[in-house]
């Protein structure tokens, strides 16, 4: 008796030491190959746009996180509570981009701000999707910066998300003059940051016929699941600096794209919290702005939805959020924002629309 306990402890204990090995083995492994960006990158853009517009002119901008094309009505996602890790086929995927695009072709923006496009991850079956997109505004340049690229994430244990390679892409009929990466706060600590998102602003900038002031288009994605909210308020932060700098040189600024957070112009009573136990956002102070910054936003609808649960409008656990829009500088009239009611069919996202006056 005493021979197999001793034999089993030995072994649980071999057990433990491999595990732990192989385990360290991992952390090593994403340690040397994490993506470390530099603080600002230029992007190449591409495409053939050349429309030119001045001061007094309008635009319009529309804003659409497209959830990789997975996170449709039909869906939940285990982070937010529910159960599903990847979606069940490369069909589901190319259905929802098809959906996505025809929706936002059907709003002729200007400009486009997408955030979670896949272009080669495991949870969207390796298909390049910033490429699908690309091809139907064949009028306009593309701008394409990477906000997550890992080999390997190894959570969860069963289902496990894999390779991811994602992004936030600018696609414009304006004349774009160029595009830059700007790397925000990293919200996370290592080992967890090894696998986790490394936010960015997407910046573009546009020459304006007859002036010297530039337009500042900036695409963007703030955290959502950082540990303790530090970094949505350190990457505001960032983000609030480097828009007034801009306004500071008479340019104008068009910040538009998933915040994460509830901007100041929601009426926080349309939506209340009900599940405090998944994504709660975080509100957005206006103390980092003075001066006539407009806050655009539409809370007659949500432009999000908890991925608790697929979608159910009559479900009393349906937890819906206001956190997609824009701020715009002081130098612009906002003439309306408009959520688009997809009724969540291809994206736990909404689209929203910015109609916009560049002031003379």
């Amino acid at each position: 008796m005493k021979k197999f306990i001793k034999s089993l402890l030995i072994t649980l204990l071999v057990i433990v030491l491999v595990a732990a090995a192989l385990a360290g083995a991992g952390v090593a492994y994403l340690t040397m190959n994490e993506y470390k960006p530099d603080d600002i990158e230029n992007i190449d853009f591409y495409g053939t746009a050349t429309k030119q517009i001045a001061p007094g002119d309008s635009l319009t901008v529309l804003t659409y996180n497209i959830g990789y094309g997975a996170n449709d009505s039909n869906h939940d996602f285990f982070m937010d509570g529910g159960l599903t890790v990847t979606t069940e086929s490369a069909e589901n995927i190319t259905s929802n981009i098809d959906g996505i695009i025809k929706t936002v072709l059907k709003q002729d923006a200007d400009v486009n701000f997408f955030q979670e496009v896949d272009i080669e991850s495991k949870r969207s079956y390796e298909i390049d999707e910033a490429n699908l997109i690309s091809l139907s505004f064949s009028d306009s340049n593309i701008a394409f910066a990477t906000n997550f690229l890992c080999k390997y994430i190894p959570y969860p244990v069963d289902d496990n998300i894999g390779k991811v390679n994602s992004g936030i892409m600018t696609v414009s009929k304006l004349n774009t003059d160029s595009a830059e990466r700007i790397s925000l706060p990293n919200g996370f600590t290592w080992p967890v940051s090894t696998c986790q998102l490394k936010r960015c602003l997407l910046v573009e900038r546009v020459t304006l016929d007859n002036s010297t002031k530039e337009l500042v288009l900036i695409n963007l994605h703030l955290d959502a699941y950082d540990e303790n909210g530090e970094g949505r308020e350190a990457q505001y932060k960032q983000l609030c600096e480097f828009m007034q700098l801009e306004y500071a040189k008479g340019n104008y600024v068009i910040a538009g794209g998933d915040f994460n957070s509830t901007l100041p112009s929601v009426d926080k009573n349309k939506y209340p919290l009900k599940l405090t136990d998944n994504f709660e956002p975080a509100s957005i102070s206006t103390n980092n702005l003075t001066g006539g910054w407009k806050y655009c936003t539409d809370d007659s609808l949500p432009s999000s939805r908890l991925l608790n649960e697929p979608y159910d409008k009559q479900s009393i656990n349906t937890q819906y959020y206001v956190i997609d829009g824009f701020i715009c500088s002081p130098n612009t009239i906002i003439n309306g924002t408009k959520t688009i009611d997809t009724e969540f069919e291809y994206s736990d996202h909404n689209p929203v629309v910015l109609d916009v006056t560049l002031v003379k």
